[in-house]
C-alpha cells in the first residue's frame, strides 16, 4: 500500500484523494522495458495546472514545477528552482525561513535554504485538486495549499483558462503570536520554446488593481517585444490579494542565474519584500524572475486564508509546419498576449466559486459507498490528461478570422508524447469516454473533425517503419489513425502515423462508425449522424472490400493491421470481426434514422453473414479464438469482444449468444486476470489455452491499461462486479500504489511491472466503467437492448 504520513488528513480533502509524504522516494519505481529511448520522467510527478488547450505546467509532489508542456506536443522536464513557494515564520526569537523543495538546484539560488525535510508532510491529489499540508516541527504554523485549475465539466470557457489558484491555509496552534509570509517566485520562461534560454528583452513589472475583494499586488513578466507572433511569446503574471490583516509586497526583477542573496535576504529579514519595481529589460545572458510575498499576524488559535494566483497568456498554438491557431481561451481576453494580469485577476476574483463548482461535481460520486475510494481516487486522477495531454483546443488560425465563441473551434490530444498523434481513432475508442461524458460538445468536435477524412486522398508516399515499404499517405476510403501530429500540420494532414500502414487497417473503420454511433445516442444529437452517414457508408464499403473469401468478415493480413500493431492477426479474428459486426449493427441503426432503409436492409445481411460465419469459425466452446489461420489462433484474448461491449453501452442487439458472452468473460477473468501476476496487475492481453502467457508477440504478454479498464466496464455492464472491480484494481495498484506511475499512466506494463508509453490517452477508459454506473443510463446489464431511436 502507499505509505503515508501521520498527520491527520485535514477537513475539505476527500478521502479518496491519493496521498503520499512529501518528496518520499518510490522504493521500486517501474523502468521502461523497450530499448529504444521513451520517455521517463521518474516517479514524483503531480497534478498538472492549466486549463483545456492552454498548456500545462506540472508541479510534482517534491514541490517543484518540473514537467512543461506549454506548447503543442512538446514535452519538456526540468526542475526550475526559481519557481518556488517559500515560507518565513517567526514566533519571538525564532525565525526559520524555507524554500518548499526537497531538493536544491546545483548551481544557481544558492544562497536560498533548500531541502525541505522529505515526508515532514503529506502530498494529496483528486484532479483537478491537489494539496501540501505541512507538517515539520520546526513551524510552529500549520501551512495548507490547495491549488487547481478551473477544470469543469460542461464548461467551455473557464476550463480553457491558463490559471493556476493557491490557495493557503495558516493555522496558529500555540499560546502565542507568530508572522508568516508565502514567498512566490517565478521566471520570466518567455521565448523557451526556441531553446534560448538567455533571451534579452525581457521585461517585468509591478502592478496595483484595485478590486471588490481586496487590492491586487503583483508582477507582470513580459518578453519585450512589440507584438505577439510565435508560439512561446506572451506574458506571464503572479499576484495576490491585500486586504485588511495581509500585506503583499514584490520584487518586479531579481537574477534568476545568480545566488539570489538579494532576494532571499529581503524576505528573511521580515517575511515581505522591499517593493521594488524595476523595469529594466534584461540583458543577453541574463535570466531574471520576479517574487511576491504575502504576510500577515496569526493571534494564538487564529486561522487565516489567503489565494495566490498565477496566469499566462501564451496566445499562439504553433505547429511543426508553422501553422499557427489561437488557443480557444483567446476567444475571452483577446489575442494580443500581453493579458496574463486580466486572467489573474479573474483568477482572483472567481477562485471561490470555481472551486465550490469542481467540489459540486465530484461530491455525488465520492459519496457513493458503492464505488470504492481506489476506484473515485483513479477516475478523478486519470482526467489530468485531458489537459497535460498536447492538449490542441484553437479558434481560428492567426491569419484568418477567430471562431465565434460559441463555436467550438478544433480539440486534440495526443495518443502518447512518444507517439504523438492527435486523437488516434483506435485508441481514442477506449480513451475518449471522460470526453463524451464531460464535454460532450468536444468529442462530437473531434468526430466532425473525422468525418471528411474518410473520403481524403493524399497519395504521397512514404516509407513503412515495421517493414521498409513504401505505401501512400492516406487511401480514400480507409479512415485515417490520428489527425495529425504537432511537428507537422494537424487537421491539415492526417495519418500522421507510419509505423505500419493504417490503410490496411481492420478495425479502424469499423470503430469510427461506432464512435460516431456512441457519440449520437449519449448527446442525442442527430446531426451528428446525418452529418456522418455519407462517411459511414464509404468506410463499411472499403472494409468490407478485406472479405477476400466472401464469409462475411474481413480478413486480417498478419502485418499487424489494428491497435495491436505488433500483434499479428491473420483470417478472420474475434477482435476485428466482433468490431465489424458491431459496426454494422450500429450502421444499420444509422440507416434508419436517416431514412435509407435500402442501406439497413443491405448492412443487415451483411451481419447476418458474418455473424454465422464468425460463430462457425471462431467459436471454440469456451471462448472466440483469437484469428482463425495465426500461429497461435487459440489464444484467449482479453480483448476479443470489444466489439460486444460497445453494442451493449449504445443499446444495441447481441453481436453473439449471450451464453458465449459470459463463457468468454469467465475465461478471461480467471485466464487474463486472476491467472496473471496473482490476479494484481490488471488483464494481460494474451493467454494460450494452458493458462500460460502468449509470448507469440511484444504485445500479447503485456497488459494495457485502458483495455484493462475497458474489459472492467465490460464486466459491469454484463452483472459481473466483483471481477470487474478486481480487473480494474490491479491496475489501480500498479500506478497509484507499486509503481510510481501516478500522473504518468502508461499504455502497457509487463509482468515486471516494466512499461512502456507513459502519459497515455487510453487509461481514460476508467470513466467507461463510470459510464456502466451512472444512473441516467439505467440498467446496464442490458438483458434487454435499448428501444431504437425514433425517426
Amino acid at each position: 500500500m502507499t505509505p503515508t504520513s501521520s498527520v491527520r488528513r485535514p477537513a475539505g480533502i476527500p478521502a479518496a484523494a491519493w496521498s503520499r509524504p512529501i518528496g518520499l522516494p518510490v522504493e521500486h519505481p517501474s523502468r521502461p522495458r523497450t530499448d529504444y529511448p521513451i520517455i521517463d520522467d521518474g516517479p514524483f510527478q503531480g497534478v498538472p495546472l492549466g486549463g483545456i488547450g492552454a498548456g500545462t505546467i506540472g508541479r510534482t509532489y517534491r514541490g517543484d514545477f518540473a514537467r512543461w508542456h506549454l506548447e503543442p506536443g512538446r514535452h519538456r522536464y526540468e526542475p526550475l528552482p526559481a519557481n518556488m513557494f517559500s515560507v518565513y515564520m517567526r514566533q519571538g526569537d525564532r525565525t526559520v525561513v524555507q524554500a518548499l523543495w526537497t531538493e536544491a538546484p546545483r548551481t544557481f539560488l544558492q544562497a536560498w535554504r533548500w531541502r525541505y525535510p522529505v515526508g515532514a508532510g503529506t502530498y494529496y491529489a483528486l484532479y483537478p485538486r491537489a494539496w501540501f499540508v505541512y507538517d515539520w516541527d520546526r513551524f510552529p504554523a500549520r501551512l495548507t495549499v490547495e491549488q487547481f485549475s478551473p477544470i469543469i465539466p460542461h464548461n467551455y470557457r473557464e476550463s480553457s483558462y491558463p490559471v493556476a489558484l493557491f490557495l493557503w491555509t495558516a493555522e496558529n496552534p500555540t499560546d502565542g503570536p507568530l508572522t508568516l509570509g508565502i514567498l512566490f517566485t517565478w521566471q520570466n520562461l518567455l521565448g523557451r520554446g526556441q531553446e534560448q534560454d538567455f533571451l534579452a528583452g525581457h521585461v517585468n513589472q509591478a502592478r496595483r488593481e484595485t478590486l471588490d475583494a481586496g487590492e491586487m499586488v503583483g508582477v507582470l513578466l513580459q518578453d519585450g517585444g512589440e507584438a505577439v507572433t510565435e508560439g512561446w511569446q506572451g506574458s506571464f503574471a503572479i499576484a495576490a490579494l491585500q486586504t485588511p490583516g495581509v500585506r503583499v509586497t514584490y520584487r518586479s526583477r531579481f537574477r534568476v542565474n545568480g545566488d539570489g542573496a538579494e532576494l532571499w535576504g529581503d524576505f528573511a529579514a521580515d517575511g515581505r519584500l522591499d517593493d521594488r519595481d524595476d523595469a529594466t529589460p534584461s540583458t543577453m545572458g541574463e535570466i531574471i524572475g520576479a517574487g511576491i510575498a504575502v504576510t500577515f499576524n496569526l493571534a494564538p488559535g487564529e486561522r487565516r486564508q489567503v489565494p495566490i494566483v498565477l496566469a499566462w497568456d501564451l496566445p499562439i498554438a504553433q505547429f511543426g509546419e508553422g501553422d499557427r491557431w489561437y488557443r480557444r481561451y483567446t476567444a475571452f481576453f483577446g489575442v494580443s498576449g500581453r493579458n496574463a494580469w486580466a486572467i489573474a485577476r479573474e483568477g482572483l476574483t472567481r477562485y471561490a466559486d470555481w472551486r465550490e463548482q469542481i467540489i459540486a461535481w465530484q461530491q455525488p460520486i465520492l459519496e457513493d459507498p458503492a464505488r470504492p475510494d481506489w476506484y473515485k481516487q483513479a477516475l478523478f486522477n486519470e482526467l489530468y490528461f485531458i489537459a497535460d495531454g498536447a492538449t490542441a483546443w484553437v479558434t481560428g488560425p492567426v491569419d484568418g478570422t477567430p471562431d465565434d465563441p460559441a463555436e467550438m473551434g478544433h480539440f486534440a490530444q495526443i495518443e502518447c508524447y512518444d507517439y504523438p498523434y492527435y486523437e488516434t481513432l483506435d485508441v481514442r475508442f477506449y480513451g475518449s469516454f471522460p470526453l463524451l461524458m464531460l464535454w460532450p460538445a468536444l468529442e462530437k468536435q473531434v468526430m466532425r473533425d473525422f468525418i471528411p477524412t474518410v473520403q481524403q486522398t493524399d497519395p504521397t508516399l512514404r516509407r513503412i517503419v515495421s517493414n521498409g515499404a513504401q505505401a501512400p499517405r492516406k487511401v480514400a476510403g480507409a479512415v485515417p489513425h490520428d489527425l495529425g501530429m504537432p511537428s507537422e500540420a494537424p487537421w491539415r494532414r492526417t495519418n500522421a502515423y507510419d509505423f505500419q500502414d493504417a490503410n490496411l487497417w481492420k478495425d479502424l473503420n469499423s470503430k469510427f462508425v461506432l464512435l460516431l454511433y456512441r457519440d449520437y445516442r449519449a448527446t442525442g444529437d442527430r446531426s451528428l449522424v446525418e452529418a456522418g452517414w455519407p462517411a459511414v457508408q464509404v468506410a463499411l464499403d472499403y472494409l468490407k472490400g478485406f472479405d477476400r473469401d466472401g464469409d462475411g468478415l474481413p480478413e486480417n493480413d498478419g502485418l499487424p493491421d489494428q491497435t495491436y500493431d505488433t500483434w499479428p492477426m491473420r483470417g478472420a479474428s474475434a477482435y476485428c470481426g466482433g468490431l465489424w459486426m458491431a459496426a454494422l449493427e450500429a450502421a444499420v441503426e444509422m440507416a434508419r434514422l436517416v431514412g435509407d432503409e435500402t442501406a439497413a436492409r443491405r448492412y443487415a445481411g451483411w451481419l447476418a453473414q458474418a455473424q454465422a460465419s464468425y460463430e462457425a469459425k471462431l467459436w471454440n466452446g469456451r471462448y472466440y479464438d483469437y484469428d482463425t489461420d495465426g500461429s497461435h489462433r487459440d489464444s484467449l484474448m482479453a480483448d476479443q469482444l470489444a466489439g460486444q461491449w460497445y453494442a451493449d453501452l449504445c443499446g444495441l442487439p447481441p453481436v453473439v449468444p449471450d451464453d458465449h458472452v459470459r463463457s468468454a468473460l469467465e475465461a478471461i477473468y480467471q485466464a487474463n486476470v486472476l491467472g496473471f501476476a496473482g490476479g494484481q496487475m490488471g488483464a494481460v492481453n494474451g493467454t494460450r489455452p494452458d493458462g500460460s502467457v502468449d509470448r507469440s508477440a511484444d504485445q500479447a504478454e503485456e497488459v494495457w491499461t485502458g483495455v484493462t479498464y475497458g474489459l472492467a466496464a465490460f464486466l459491469l455492464q454484463r452483472g459481473m462486479e466483483e471481477a470487474a472491480w478486481r480487473t480494474a484494481w490491479g491496475v489501480y495498484r500498479v500506478t497509484y500504489e507499486t509503481g510510481g506511475l501516478w500522473f504518468r499512466t502508461p499504455e502497457a506494463w509487463d509482468e515486471q511491472g516494466r512499461f512502456r508509453a507513459s502519459m497515455y490517452m487510453r487509461p481514460g477508459a476508467i470513466w467507461a466503467m463510470e459510464w456502466a454506473l451512472s444512473k441516467d443510463m439505467g440498467n446496464h446489464h442490458f438483458s434487454e437492448p435499448l428501444p431504437p431511436p425514433a425517426i
